[in-house]
C-alpha cells in the first residue's frame, strides 16, 4: 500500500504493509529512535506521537498504529517537537527546569503527550498524562513542568496540517462502498482505531492479509442528536463520545475518562468496542443499562436491535458474516444511570467488574430496573433476577439487601488474575448498595471526600 503523510514537517511516501506499525517503521526504517518500545500494546505511552488530521492534533500510541492509518495525516515524533534549528519546545525546557526526567526512557512519550496538550491548550494535565507511565522520576515534577509551560506560545513549527492525498490504502469513504465490499469479503478485518487489532499483530504475531481501514468513512463518524436520543456512528472515537455525553450522562462520562488513556481514547471507537464482543468491555454495561439500540448493515440490508440482544455467548455476537456495526443510539437523558468501574489501578486499567445501574423509583416504589455488568460472565448482560427482585418493591435498604442475593442467580463469574469469582459476586452486591446510597443522597465517592 502506498501511504503519504507528513513526518516532522516533511512529506514522506511509504510502500507499507497493511499491518506495519508506525513504531517499527520509525525505529527500523527512519532511525528515529527517540520513540520507544515499552509494552508494545498501548499501555505505557513510551511510543506516544502527535498525529494531526482534519480534526486537529491528538496523541496516539505508535506501537499499535498502522502506517495506512496515517495516509493524508501529519506525524510529529519527539525529534520533531524540537524546532528545525534545534530550538527547544516550551515543554522540553520546562522538563529540564523542573527536573522531570531521570532514566529518560519514558521521557520522549511524555514530551509528545505534553506538546500535544500544550497545542490544544489543555489544563487537565493529569488526564493528558494518564497514559504515560513513569517508573523512576515520579509524576509531580512532570506535572509541574506541564503547568509551567502552559502559558508559553505554541511554536510555529508545531502547526501541522493534514495532507491532500489520493486514496491509496483500502479506506472506503462511504458506508455504501464499505458495506458492499465487506459483504463480498466477509473474512476481512475491519480496522478503526486498532487498539484491539493492533495487539493481534504485536502480541499474537497474526497476519491480516485482507483489511479495510475505516478512518476515512465519513458516514461512520457522525454524531446526531435529536430531542430524545444521541446517535454515534461506529467510528466515533471514545474521546468524541466523552465530549458529547459529559453533561447529559456525567456518570458514564466519568467512567469513559478512565477508559484506557488519552492516547487510547483518541483512537478507540465505540463501534469497535461493541463489535469485538469483549466480556470486559466498559461500554456495553452502560449501553445496556440505558436501553441502547445497535445498528447493523449487510450490503444494502439494515437492521436494529436492543444492544443487550447483540451479545449471545463468549466470542459470539448476533452478527452475520459480512455484516458490520454501523452505530449505536442512546437516550439523551438517563438521570438515574450510574456506572461503577472496579479495577486494580484507577486510571487506564481493565475492569475486574463494571456495573451500571438505571433504576426508577416513583413514590418510594421501584417501577423499572435495568442493571448490567461486564466481567461477570462470558458476555456483558443484564441482571434480570436482581431486576425482578427489585421491581414493584419499596425502594429501601431492606429491599436492596434481599435483591442483592439474586446476583448469584444471574452470574457465574470466573476467577482469573484480575479477581476471584467470590470477589466479583461480592462486589456486585456491594455496588447495588452503593447505588442505593448514592441515589438516596449519601456520600459514596472517595474522590469527593473533603476534610
Amino acid at each position: 500500500m502506498n501511504v503519504t503523510f507528513l513526518l516532522n514537517g516533511e512529506t514522506v511516501q511509504v510502500d507499507a504493509g497493511a499491518t506495519h506499525t508506525l513504531l517499527d517503521w520509525l525505529r527500523e526504517d527512519r532511525s528515529l529512535c527517540g520513540t520507544k518500545e515499552g509494552c508494545n500494546e498501548g499501555d505505557c505511552g513510551a511510543c506516544t506521537v502527535m498525529v494531526t488530521d482534519e480534526g486537529g492534533a491528538k496523541a496516539l500510541n505508535a506501537c499499535i498504529l498502522f502506517l495506512p492509518q496515517l495516509h493524508g495525516k501529519a506525524v510529529r515524533t519527539v525529534e520533531g517537537v524540537t524546532g528545525p534549528d534545534g530550538q527547544l519546545h516550551p515543554v522540553q525546557q520546562a522538563m529540564i527546569d523542573h527536573h522531570g526526567s531521570q532514566c529518560g526512557f519514558c521521557t520522549p512519550g511524555f514530551i509528545a503527550s505534553m506538546a500535544t496538550g500544550h497545542l490544544q491548550g489543555r489544563a487537565d494535565h493529569d488526564d493528558v498524562l494518564a497514559g504515560n507511565l513513569c517508573r523512576c522520576t515520579g509524576y509531580a515534577p512532570i506535572v509541574r513542568a506541564a503547568e509551567a509551560a502552559a502559558a508559553a506560545p505554541v511554536p510555529a513549527w508545531m502547526n501541522d496540517k493534514a495532507v491532500a492525498v489520493d486514496a491509496q490504502p483500502y479506506a472506503p469513504e462511504t458506508l455504501t462502498e464499505l458495506a458492499d465490499w465487506y459483504a463480498a469479503n466477509p473474512d476481512a478485518t475491519l480496522i478503526a482505531g486498532a487498539t484491539d487489532v493492533g495487539l493481534w499483530v504485536t502480541k499474537q504475531l497474526r497476519d491480516l492479509p485482507n483489511v479495510a481501514f475505516l478512518n476515512r468513512c465519513a458516514d461512520l463518524r457522525t454524531i446526531t442528536q435529536t430531542g430524545s436520543t444521541i446517535y454515534f456512528g461506529a467510528a466515533v472515537t471514545m474521546t468524541e463520545v466523552l465530549a458529547a455525553i459529559v453533561e447529559s450522562h456525567p456518570s458514564y462520562a466519568e467512567m469513559i475518562r478512565r477508559y484506557g488513556s488519552e492516547q487510547v481514547r483518541n483512537a478507540a471507537t465505540i463501534g469497535g468496542n461493541i463489535a469485538n464482543g469483549s466480556p470486559i468491555g466498559d461500554n456495553p454495561p452502560a449501553l445496556i443499562a440505558m436501553g441502547a439500540t445497535v445498528h447493523l448493515r449487510h450490503g444494502t440490508k439494515t437492521r436494529d436491535m436492543a444492544i443487550e440482544d447483540f451479545f449471545i455467548a463468549y466470542g459470539k455476537q448476533d452478527r452475520a458474516p459480512g455484516e458490520l456495526v454501523t452505530g449505536v443510539t442512546i437516550p439523551k437523558a438517563a438521570p438515574a444511570l450510574r456506572c461503577y468501574k472496579i479495577s486494580k489501578r484507577f486510571d487506564q486499567d481493565i475492569s475486574a467488574v463494571c456495573g451500571c445501574f438505571n433504576i426508577t423509583a416513583v413514590d418510594g416504589k421501584v417501577t423499572e430496573a435495568r442493571i448490567a455488568f461486564g466481567g461477570m460472565a462470558g458476555t456483558p448482560h443484564r441482571a434480570r433476577q436482581v431486576e425482578a427482585a427489585l421491581t414493584g418493591q419499596p425502594w429501601t435498604v431492606e429491599t436492596v439487601a434481599k435483591a442483592a442475593k439474586a446476583f448469584s442467580e444471574d452470574y457465574t463469574p470466573m476467577s482469573d488474575m484480575r479477581a476471584s469469582a467470590d470477589y466479583r459476586l461480592e462486589v456486585a452486591k456491594n455496588l447495588l448498595h452503593r447505588y442505593f446510597a448514592e441515589m438516596t443522597g449519601q456520600a459514596t465517592s472517595v474522590l469527593e471526600v473533603t476534610p
